[in-house]
């Protein structure tokens, strides 16, 4: 007996297969995708869950689907003149995420972004990680797929959505990219180094450029101090590299939170001397369970050695300082699902670059909301709730 979920999933693949061999995908919408994405998510999880109940989880086999999103009312300025374009009511973030365990050595994580996809031939750019990762000891981990670019820094290092304004660099870098890793992690779990090769986050000018990077990342964590620092050489050219020099550092003292990071660029040794740099630093207190309260502030300068195809445009000097508040409604225990933010901030300086993101008195102003649902466990939860039920009749 085929079962229906399985069905569910067919029919919807085939219909996704149809619209990309139909003249039709050029006009495909992000609705229909996103629909589609859904329905097919709901129907895959539903089977797991399903599997779960008739015993079919077993040796630590993880099947888990999340949908996370973030809707912002935007308020942007530049010398007090209004931008019509930047302001207003914005889906900032749509994601679905899976992530398993498919055999015991094996796992795989997916995030794929729906606000920005128009059609089929969008899917794989709007792809931010597909990655496949072999873990032959617990010491060593293999990865390989579309990856998350290791770069130090702590602004670096959170969830877009977890941010509210960032460092000209953040909003330039393209750090999804094609690429493999290898890492190992000490017997305690504090320190791991690992060595990640790549295309460069330069390869973007045209289809016949293949560029590369190779990347050397550490984490470690020792008491109240966690380091995130990497050493990048991103090619930006034939034998030419951009050297990146990212120093993060997270000091945590009780509800106090203090993260500093600082990052130097490069082609030649000498540019690392802060003559092309970024600093980025936030301070966060948990005021009580349910409400954080944050400043921050980063620093961005340019210098001439700057390699453009970074976004980061010679001359440039901006400074950005802000600060805001977010709400957890189900903080009482630790909840993080659903929060409430307000945040605000301003620039100081100058951009070269007129498509860049921190102009020079420009005013940034966020209210918004943030949901995180964990799927399958809400549908086991609703599954149970309903067997309980059944019992309680008889």
């Amino acid at each position: 007996m085929i079962n229906p979920m399985w069905a569910v999933c067919s029919r919807y693949l085939n219909s996704m297969k149809r619209d990309l061999m139909s003249n039709s995908t050029k006009g495909t919408t992000t609705m229909s995708w996103c629909r589609r994405m859904l329905v097919l998510a709901v129907a895959i999880m539903s089977f797991s869950a399903a599997k779960a109940q008739s015993g079919y989880e077993k040796d630590n086999e993880i099947f888990k689907v999340g949908i996370e999103a973030r809707f912002d009312y935007l308020n942007q300025a530049v010398d007090g003149v209004h931008s019509k374009a930047g302001s207003g009511f914005k889906v900032r973030y749509f994601n679905l995420r899976l992530d398993g365990q498919i055999a015991s050595k094996f796992t795989y994580s997916w995030r794929q972004r729906f606000n920005r996809a128009n059609s089929f031939s969008e899917f794989a750019q709007n792809t931010d990680w597909l990655t496949l990762t072999y873990k032959p000891t617990k010491n060593w981990a293999i990865s390989a797929g579309k990856q998350v670019l290791m770069i130090g820094g702590w602004e670096y290092d959170r969830a877009p959505m977890d941010l509210y304004f960032c460092s000209e660099f953040w909003n330039n870098v393209n750090c999804y990219q094609l690429g493999a890793s290898v890492s190992y992690t000490t017997n305690s779990g504090n320190d791991t180094i690992l060595f990640q090769a790549s295309q460069s986050p330069y390869d973007t000018t045209s289809p016949d450029v293949d560029y590369y990077a190779f990347n050397l990342y550490w984490s470690g964590t020792h008491g109240c101090y966690t380091a995130l620092y990497s050493l990048n050489f991103m090619q930006y050219a034939p034998g030419k590299y951009d050297k990146y020099v990212a120093l993060g550092n997270q000091f945590k003292f009780g509800d106090a939170t203090l993260q500093v990071d600082l990052m130097s660029r490069g082609p030649k040794l000498k540019d690392l001397l802060f003559d092309n740099f970024s600093i980025m630093g936030e301070f966060s207190y948990l005021v009580a369970d349910r409400v954080n309260i944050f400043a921050k502030a980063t620093y961005d300068k340019i210098g001439s050695s700057a390699v453009v195809a970074s976004g980061l445009f010679p001359g440039t000097e901006v400074t950005r300082v802000g600060g805001g508040v977010e709400y957890y409604p189900m903080g009482g225990k630790g909840n993080r699902d659903v929060r409430l933010h307000a945040a605000y901030a301003y620039n100081f300086g100058a951009n070269t670059n007129i498509d860049g993101t921190a102009v020079g008195k420009g005013s940034y102003l966020t209210v918004g909301l943030t949901w995180r649902i964990d799927v399958v466990s809400a549908v086991e939860k609703l599954i149970d709730k309903v067997a309980q039920k059944r019992e309680n009749k008889f």
